[in-house]
């Protein structure tokens, strides 16, 4: 149980339902209800392929470049820690992203599937949390089932977007962004402690 809420936890913080909120509300502004919801179903389905596809593909992508896990741990950890870092101490998540509405007619695909919700740190998560050499088909087939839930209650959150920035606010949804920011920062540091404990062999105290 304890694994399974770091998990949703961690996919929680990098697909940030709550920070996709503003951005699918500016990506549907003038929209009719049907439209908007529509595009709130196509961006899902386009984030959840994009997501399963690392879960599927990304390790043997790894493996074919012959790039251990370890490497990759420690990279996606940084790499995660930087995106945190983004996220608490320059615009948050939703303000950076809503800056590309404008920019691009299929919204729905870009900045709404990619990056707001399959964004890169979700991508790295997808094949960090299903790695074929410390889980088993059953713990993946779990983690996929999680980062669909995580996707589900975005979507949810999208129909419901008006509603919910009515009463949190922009500034509300910029609070939460941050604070899922301190949260994926300590998830990072701990994804590159464990990278360098697996390339050394060395043994980790939790």
């Amino acid at each position: 149980m304890d694994e399974i809420v770091k998990q949703f936890v961690l996919l929680w913080a990098v697909i940030d339902p709550i920070g996709t909120i503003p951005v699918f509300i500016a990506v549907t502004v003038g929209m009719s209800k049907g439209v908007a919801r529509a595009i709130a179903l196509k961006a899902t389905l386009v984030a959840a392929i994009v997501l399963v596809f690392f879960v599927l593909v990304g390790e043997y992508l790894l493996d074919a470049m012959l790039i251990p896990l370890s490497a990759f741990q420690i990279a996606g950890g940084i790499v995660l820690f930087l995106f945190a870092l983004t996220m608490i101490f320059g615009e948050s998540k939703p303000e950076v992203e809503m800056h590309l509405v404008k920019r691009n007619l299929h919204k729905y695909v870009f900045p709404l599937a990619i990056p707001s919700i399959a964004s890169p740190g979700a991508m790295m998560a997808a094949v960090l949390l299903t790695d074929n050499h410390r889980f088993s088909w059953v713990h993946q087939g779990m983690t996929t089932l999680i980062m669909l839930a995580v996707l589900l209650i975005t979507l949810i959150f999208m129909l419901l977007a008006t509603r919910i920035l009515n009463i949190i606010g922009e500034a509300g949804a910029s609070v939460v962004s941050r604070v899922m920011g301190m949260i994926l920062a300590s998830i990072a540091v701990s994804a590159v402690l464990q990278g360098i404990s697996l390339y050394f062999g060395l043994s980790v105290v939790n």
